[in-house]
């Protein structure tokens, strides 16, 4: 019965197509792809090389007074902080820290730069909503590996298809909270900058946006988070940095050195999420 299915029914060529297409794309756009795959491994590693030059004490330091300002002047988030950040130097992995650091830092400002104009766009046009939305579940729902085959396509290994890969998961957050920040506006004060005669640049600028930032700003958290959580797959094609001892680890099955590296994405992600959440409430 099946056979006769499939006879009736024949396969559809759907990975060959895909292969086919990929290669195209590499081909025809490779004077994109390359110059981006150069420049930007220059510009991670002058940051990642930059980040490790500082002495990790004037960092912990920095951290910490930051973190007793953002959070209300209180030491609780000051002391995790330097205490975290001294753990992790004490174990060896001060500089795997800082090329993690940066790899959450591209991928994040990116997204943002590349989101919150993209959810703009939605708030402001059902169609490009209805367009942008299918276009978000799509990179909401697809498990991450999968991104790392048109990012080992575009871009070979390293850094760089790391941040390619963490951009496409740890975009639609920023996307979809700008746009629903922007909607939830308040019509009558939006009415009333019309009635001022606000052009529709300062409407956005000057009432919109600052109304809906406590909003950008969560999505902004979620997108940097998410962006954390793929350091760990972006190190199977060659991003180097916490995730790779991870994955190091696990592929040598020695838990003490995962466990420790774990810890110490753990503790990047506690600071980042903090930190984001109190500069967020501050701003409410």
């Amino acid at each position: 019965m099946l056979d006769k299915m499939v006879d009736f029914a024949p396969e559809i060529p759907i990975a060959d197509k895909t292969k086919l297409f990929t290669e195209w794309l590499t081909d025809t756009f490779s004077f994109i792809f390359d110059p981006l795959q150069e420049n930007f491994s220059e510009l991670m590693e002058y940051v990642s090389e930059t980040l490790i030059l500082i002495p990790p004490v004037i960092v912990m330091i920095v951290v910490a007074i930051l973190a007793f300002f953002i959070s209300g002047k209180k030491f609780g988030l000051a002391a995790f902080s330097l205490v975290g950040l001294w753990l992790i130097y004490n174990q060896g992995l001060w500089e795997h820290l800082m090329n993690t650091f940066t790899l959450v830092l591209i991928s994040s400002i990116l997204s943002v730069i590349i989101g919150v104009p993209f959810g703009i766009l939605m708030s402001k046009s059902r169609t490009a909503e209805a367009i942008i939305t299918p276009i978000l579940d799509f990179m909401q729902t697809m498990p991450a590996f999968v991104y790392l085959i048109p990012a080992v396509a575009f871009f070979g290994i390293g850094m760089v298809p790391g941040v390619f890969a963490s951009l496409i998961f740890a975009t639609p957050p920023t996307v979809r909270f700008t746009n629903l920040g922007i909607r939830q506006v308040s019509k009558e004060l939006v009415e009333a900058s019309e009635a001022f005669g606000s052009t529709g640049s300062q409407k956005l600028f000057k009432v919109e946006l600052p109304m809906a930032k406590a909003t950008i700003m969560a999505g902004i958290n979620q997108t940097v988070m998410l962006a954390l959580s793929m350091v760990v797959i972006a190190s199977m094609i060659g991003a180097p940095g916490l995730g790779r001892e991870v994955l190091s680890a696990l592929q040598r099955a020695q838990v003490g050195t995962g466990f420790v590296a774990g810890i110490g994405i753990v503790i990047l992600a506690i600071i980042i999420d903090r930190f984001t959440q109190n500069v967020n409430s501050k701003k409410e």
